[in-house]
């Protein structure tokens, strides 16, 4: 699996880019969930025209999934959460696990730094992740917002805390040990030959060759959200309710 950076000449003059008119946008979740969720006014800045510069629809990325990492992030610095504001990762749980459905994109400069397979937890489906779950031992995937913490080394090697922002949603995390580390099922053999890659008791599993540049990358302070169209999530969230 190889690392995918983005060397087009897709790198903005962010700076003029900033000074852009504002866009209403008053149905984000309609697409996907046939229902309408409240989201404030989304600026027209450099962020928000990544999702077309980089093509990331191409590359399957839910641009609802998109919008609402920019919004939630745009909050969680609000409330001074963020270390580092440069750095989001978004996870797209709209796709099935047999494709590169982790984005990490560096806001600053423009870039796609890495697109790849990610697992989710085995009682939350096998290729589709549709059931989810912020109880212990529910070995479930709990979407949200998390904030990423400090690396350690543990069972399964080099790995990443992440703390979850959403009450109610993802706040167990940190007790039911949900990190990012490395997972020789993450790969795209065993994907192609029983239809799903591995899943894990909850976490956002990596591949091996990836997992030590990701997390070393999104360490620290950023920002990463866990996205599926999934109503219940939808309309709980207080990031995504929130308006400005």
């Amino acid at each position: 699996m190889k690392l995918r950076i983005t060397k087009r000449a897709y790198i903005l003059p962010f700076i003029a880019l900033t000074s852009l008119f504002s866009l209403k946008v008053s149905s984000i979740g309609k697409k996907n969930t046939g229902m309408v969720v409240a989201a404030p006014a989304v600026a027209v800045s450099a962020a928000a025209m990544l999702y077309e510069q980089l093509s990331l629809d191409s590359l399957g990325l839910s641009k609802e999934a998109y919008e609402f990492a920019l919004q939630g992030q745009e909050q969680l610095a609000k409330e001074g959460k963020l270390r580092n504001e440069n750095i989001l990762s978004i996870v797209d749980f709209s796709l099935p696990s047999t494709k590169k459905r982790l984005f990490v994109i560096d806001i600053s400069s423009g870039q796609l730094l890495f697109n790849s397979l990610v697992s989710h937890g085995r009682n939350s489906g096998k290729e589709m992740a549709t059931s989810f779950s912020n109880s212990p031992e529910s070995y479930k995937t709990s979407l949200g917002f998390y904030v990423t913490g400090g690396t350690y080394r543990g069972k399964h090697g080099y790995s990443l805390r992440l703390e979850g922002e959403e009450s109610g949603i993802n706040d167990n995390a940190m007790e039911r040990a949900i990190v990012m580390h490395a997972a020789s099922y993450v790969n795209e053999v065993l994907g192609r030959k029983q239809g799903y890659i591995g899943r894990s008791l909850g976490c956002p599993a990596l591949p091996v060759k990836l997992h030590k540049k990701i997390i070393s990358t999104i360490q620290n302070g950023s920002c990463l959200f866990m996205y599926s169209p999934d109503t219940s999530y939808l309309t709980r969230s207080k990031l995504l309710q929130h308006t400005a």
